[in-house]
């Protein structure tokens, strides 16, 4: 049994995904949005049933940022869950991870915007409930930690 497997949920209604958090040399964060729908949230997708959650956080970042990543760097932030946005009457549980940005990013597959956000200033734009209530929080305590501060 892999570790996707032994960890998966067992509701056919949660949403098993591996979601990254990505700063430029801004401070910014990098959001996405998927091609007909309106909320923006983190870069990557879906856990296949063979997947660790950073094999498909590599994967999803590849094919849908053009992106390739440093596993070895990639920081765990933690397990979160909430409402998906996209998908009625689901639940998304994303494995988060702060992994650097190495060179620039373009939209591909699905992905129509990509924006880079100020994680401390107004957002102004609809936020994926999971983005926005648990792994942009997270994007925040991460950064004051990296920057020693204290806001």
């Amino acid at each position: 049994m892999t570790l996707a497997a032994a960890t998966s949920s067992e509701s056919a209604d949660v949403i098993r995904i591996a979601a990254a958090v990505i700063f430029n040399d801004a401070g910014h964060v990098l959001l996405v949005r998927k091609r007909g729908t309106q909320f923006f949230m983190r870069p990557g997708g879906k856990i296949e049933p063979d997947e660790t959650p950073l094999a498909a956080l590599a994967r999803e970042l590849r094919e849908e940022l053009r992106l390739e990543i440093d596993r070895d760097a990639s920081l765990y932030l933690g397990k979160f869950s909430a409402e998906a946005a996209n998908e009625n009457g689901l639940m998304v549980e994303a494995d988060a991870f702060e992994t650097p940005l190495r060179g620039p990013v373009a939209a591909a597959a699905e992905i129509e915007d990509i924006i880079w956000v100020d994680p401390f200033g107004p957002l102004g734009l609809p936020l994926a409930p999971l983005s926005r209530d648990h792994i942009m929080p997270a994007a925040r305590s991460r950064r004051d930690t990296a920057n020693g501060t204290q806001r």
